[in-house]
C-alpha cells in the first residue's frame, strides 16, 4: 500500500488499516537424530514451545493464531474491508468534521462512506472512526481515496487527501468448452483452475441457465436416495490444480419444438463460483454470460428419436428419424434410400414426404437390415426439396452394434 502523505501539518491524523483475519502461526522445525551431538535437545525445545500443536511438533503449522503483518493480496470477487480512523492530535476543539472515501478503479470512482453528515465537533484525543465494505468487481490498480475536512476553533477551514494504492489479483483461471449433441441438447464442461497460493474450499459451482434452457448438473453420483460428489466430501482445490464441471442444458419443451429459434440461440448462461479461503474468508465469482457456436443445421436436421442399441445380423430392424424444416420457407419433400456396403434399406425409395412448412418436424419409420457384422454406421438417406430441387444427403447419422444370434463356430 503506497501512502503519499499530506504536505502542511494539520490538528487531525488520518490512519487507514485492512480489515483481514489472523493466520496460524508457523514455525520452522530444527531436527536431527538421536545419535547427532544434540540429542534430544532440539525435539525437547519444540514439544515445550507453546506455539507448536502437542504430538505434532515436528510440522511447520503451528495451533496459534497471528495478526497480519502487511497488506496482503486481495483477489477478484472478494470483500475488501478497512477500518479508517481520524484522530484529534491537538489541544484545540475542531468543528465540522467530514470523511469521505472513494474508490477509484480504472472504469469508474466508487463511495464508500458509510454516511455523508459532517460531526459537529472533535475534540482532543478524540477520534471518528468508520469501517468500510466493498466486493471486489474488477481487476487491476485500485485507489482508496481518503478525505478529511474540518473547521479550527478560529475558524479556518482546511482539508486534506491521502491515497492508498493496491492491486486485485484474478483468483481462478475459468476455461469452458460446448458440445452439441445429435438432439437440442447442448453440454458444458468448465475448467477451474486456483491460481492462489493457498488451498480453496469449493462452497458452489454452479450455472444459471438462459431462459430457453433448463440445466442438469452431471457432478454427482448417485448412490441410493443420495447423491455424492464426483470430487469426495472435502472439496478443496489446491493451489494450480484443476477441476473440471460438467453441465447438460436441454431446450424447456415451449421452445424445444422451435428449431428455427433453438438454431440461432448462442447465449447459454453463465457460472456462479463460490469459495473459502484461509478462515472462512468468502469469495464469489459470476462470469459473463457464454456464448457458443451456433451449430450449422442447414435448412433440414435430420435426426434420430429411436434407434436400437444392438440388432441381429441380417434381421430387420426399426428407426424413427425426424424431419425438421429449419429454413423460412415450405418444402415439398421426396425420401431416396440408397444402400451401402453393410447397410442395406426396406422399402420404397423415392416416396413422397408432402409438404413441411417452416418449423415443423414430421417423424419418420424406417426399416434396414445389416449384412455386416460389428459396430456399422447408417448412412444413404438423401431428401430433395422438389420446390428448389435442391438435394441434401446424410450419411454417418447414427452407428448401431450388429450381433450375430449364433454361435461363433455358426457364423
Amino acid at each position: 500500500m503506497e501512502v503519499n502523505q499530506a504536505k502542511q501539518e494539520h490538528l487531525l491524523a488520518l490512519k487507514v488499516m485492512r480489515l483481514t483475519k489472523p493466520t496460524l502461526f508457523t514455525n520452522l522445525p530444527v531436527t536431527c537424530e538421536d545419535r547427532d551431538l544434540p540429542g534430544d535437545l532440539f525435539g525437547q525445545l519444540m514439544r515445550e514451545d507453546p506455539s507448536t500443536i502437542k504430538g505434532a511438533e515436528t510440522l511447520m503449522l503451528g495451533e496459534m493464531l497471528t495478526l497480519p503483518q502487511n497488506f496482503g493480496n486481495i483477489f477478484l470477487g472478494e470483500t475488501f474491508s478497512s477500518y479508517i480512523s481520524v484522530h484529534n492530535d491537538s489541544n484545540q476543539v475542531v468543528k465540522d468534521i467530514l470523511v469521505k472515501a472513494d474508490l477509484q478503479t480504472s472504469s469508474q470512482r466508487l463511495n464508500l462512506s458509510a454516511s455523508n453528515s459532517a460531526v459537529a465537533e472533535l475534540k482532543p484525543e478524540c477520534c471518528i472512526d468508520d469501517v468500510i465494505h466493498h466486493e471486489v468487481k474488477e481487476i487491476g490498480t485500485h485507489i482508496l481515496v481518503c478525505a478529511v475536512s474540518y473547521t479550527t476553533q478560529f475558524g479556518e477551514k482546511l482539508y486534506f487527501r491521502k491515497f492508498f494504492k493496491f492491486q486485485v489479483l484474478k483468483p481462478l483461471d475459468v476455461k469452458t468448452k460446448f458440445y452439441n449433441a445429435e438432439t437440442d441438447e447442448v453440454f458444458l464442461e468448465a475448467q477451474i483452475q486456483n491460481i492462489t497460493t493457498s488451498p480453496m474450499f469449493m462452497e458452489k459451482v454452479s450455472l444459471e441457465p438462459s431462459m430457453m434452457y433448463n440445466v442438469t448438473e452431471l457432478n454427482t453420483v448417485v448412490s441410493g436416495d443420495h447423491g455424492e460428489s464426483t470430487f469426495g466430501k472435502m472439496s478443496y482445490l489446491q493451489p494450480m490444480d484443476t477441476r473440471q464441471y460438467l453441465y447438460c442444458l436441454k431446450p424447456k419443451p415451449e421452445y424445444a419444438e422451435k428449431a428455427g429459434v433453438i438454431k440461432g440461440v448462442t447465449v447459454i448462461g453463465k457460472l456462479d463460483i463460490v469459495w473459502k479461503t484461509n478462515l472462512g474468508e468468502r469469495g464469489r465469482l459470476q462470469t459473463s454470460q457464454l456464448q457458443r457456436m451456433a451449430p450449422g443445421y442447414g435448412d433440414i436436421r435430420l435426426s434420430l428419436e429411436m434407434i436400437p442399441d444392438t440388432v441381429n445380423l441380417e434381421e430387420p430392424f426399426e428407426i424413427i428419424c425426424k424431419i425438421t424444416n429449419c429454413s423460412e420457407r415450405t418444402m415439398d419433400l421426396v425420401l431416396e434410400m440408397c444402400n451401402t456396403r453393410s447397410i442395406h434399406w426396406c422399402g420404397v425409395s423415392g416416396r413422397q414426404l408432402g409438404k413441411l412448412s417452416p418449423g415443423a418436424f414430421l417423424s419418420l419409420p424406417l426399416t434396414l437390415l445389416s449384412s455386416v457384422q460389428g459396430l456399422q454406421s447408417i448412412s444413404g438417406l438423401r431428401l430433395t426439396d422438389t420446390f428448389l430441387k435442391r438435394t441434401y444427403e446424410y450419411d454417418d447419422i447414427a452407428q448401431v452394434c450388429v450381433v450375430c444370434p449364433f454361435t461363433s463356430n455358426e457364423c
